[in-house]
């Protein structure tokens, strides 16, 4: 199958020019101008962008957390994805507790076969070395194509690990060249204020956030980062919310550390006052770290526009409102913690974040597609528009106006955190190694084309 996008504003992240995109089987096979070539199909782009799909570094599919389930499956979580311009994610495979390495990942890898529609990674979460996975097995996963391991720092008894897990998971990726992730915040302080908290009679979902407070984030970050020097551990810092977190995290960075932090989309939108809202509302914003005051939007967006942060996921981790959120109905502890977001991230971070002038769309782009690619083993095959690379394209509409409604999306979860937002540009046409997935609102692509895609060690972007 052969592709010609004729016409579109091709954008990466260094470059900004109008050409033609010649597509042939999987990866991209020219770029240039008014190219001459026959094509089994092509696609007008003029007046429109051309980007590279972008990469999603975080996500929670088919996930049990809190009693329940995360209702989107890979299936229904890449076809959001793919409805959204991304046609890569790293999900993260959890290890329970007694598993090894191999059966967690053979069973994360269940839940995908059969059901995907862009390509795919996965991320190790590490939280048994006593009776479970080893260091000497977290060791080879690099050569087996996994070159992340994510630690918590928080939930305690359920996911948390000890500092002593942690710094050994680290002295074993300065080994190995694999790359450390941490939820960082003090799980412990927070148990402690939990526990207050419910035993005042305080249940309602506001008091999830002020358990968490920023500077427990912030004092988590500083010590996963000082941990990570003395191991010799390249860091990456999950889910960024504040500037308690942020100015370790640039510290570092200006100090030339190999430290990295993301944000999240909502992060840039909600706040703590969302979690407020009468009528258990609420719930719907619960999700971990909490959304800060709002005056950390600002801090964000500098953040990212400046290199403090280098790339925004989305954390994707969607639960029904009724019937899962309302688990926690009286009692804000079991409230499933997350939300849905690869439908909207794109499109987010386009208006509010290009079109508002507070990022410029090369920017976006590095942010969205070619960072992660860099820091996940998956560059100059994604995360780009070059000859050889995959086909991953994104033609972007730019013309008219539509707003963010729960009823058009393709994820399960029937809400969006955007609800209401007003938007000037969407994905027309997602390509995914070559293959439309997804056009004129659908997805055209049969279930179970997407791959898993093993990734390489972190280039330093």
């Amino acid at each position: 199958m052969s592709i010609l996008i004729r016409g579109g504003r091709i954008v990466t992240a260094a470059d900004d020019f109008v050409a033609d995109a010649l597509v042939e089987g999987e990866q991209v096979a020219l770029i240039g101008a008014d190219l001459d070539v026959p094509a089994d199909r092509t696609i007008e782009a003029t007046g429109k962008y051309v980007l590279p799909g972008c990469i999603d570094p975080h996500t929670h599919l088919d996930m049990p957390f809190g009693g329940t389930v995360t209702i989107d499956d890979f299936e229904s979580g890449q076809g959001s994805a793919a409805c959204g311009g991304t046609t890569c994610h790293v999900d993260f495979c959890i290890q329970g507790r007694g598993q090894t390495f191999a059966q967690a990942l053979a069973g994360w890898q269940a839940k995908a076969n059969g059901k995907t529609l862009i390509d795919y990674g996965f991320h190790i979460a590490v939280t048994d070395l006593d009776d479970g996975g080893t260091l000497e097995e977290l060791a080879r996963l690099p050569e087996q194509g996994i070159t992340s391991y994510k630690l918590f720092m928080a939930y305690k008894g359920v996911l948390q690990v000890d500092d002593e897990t942690l710094f050994r998971a680290m002295q074993v990726a300065a080994a190995s060249g694999a790359l450390v992730m941490v939820h960082a915040e003090n799980g412990d302080a927070i148990d402690v204020l939990v526990r207050e908290a419910l035993s005042q009679g305080h249940t309602e979902p506001i008091y999830h956030a002020l358990t968490r407070p920023p500077e427990l984030e912030g004092e988590a970050t500083n010590r996963a980062i000082q941990l990570a020097r003395i191991a010799g551990s390249p860091l990456y810092v999950v889910h960024v919310t504040c500037r308690e977190a942020v100015e370790p995290i640039r510290r570092a960075r200006e100090q030339g550390w190999d430290v990295w932090g993301e944000t999240c989309t909502q992060y840039f939108f909600r706040s703590i006052d969302d979690l407020a809202q009468p009528g258990f509302e609420g719930a719907k914003y619960v999700y971990s770290p909490p959304a800060r005051d709002a005056a950390n939007h600002d801090v964000l967006w500098d953040a990212v526009r400046t290199d403090a942060l280098s790339a925004i996921s989305t954390d994707h981790c969607a639960f029904l409102w009724d019937g899962q959120k309302t688990l926690g109905q009286d009692d804000f502890t079991k409230i499933p913690n997350g939300g849905p977001g690869l439908e909207d991230r794109l499109k987010m971070i386009h208006h509010f974040g290009v079109r508002e002038g507070r990022i410029s769309l090369n920017r976006m782009v590095d942010l969205l597609a070619t960072q992660p690619a860099k820091l996940f083993g998956l560059y100059p095959r994604k995360g780009t528009i070059a000859v050889g690379s995959d086909a991953d394209l994104v033609v972007w509409e730019t013309g008219g106006r539509r707003t963010v409604r729960d009823e058009d999306l393709f994820s399960r979860a029937g809400h969006s955190v955007y609800r209401g937002r007003e938007l000037r540009a969407w994905p027309a046409i997602t390509v995914r190694r070559g293959e439309i997935v997804f056009e004129d609102g659908k997805i055209v692509a049969a279930a179970g084309t997407g791959r898993p895609v093993p990734r390489g060690r972190t280039e330093r972007p």
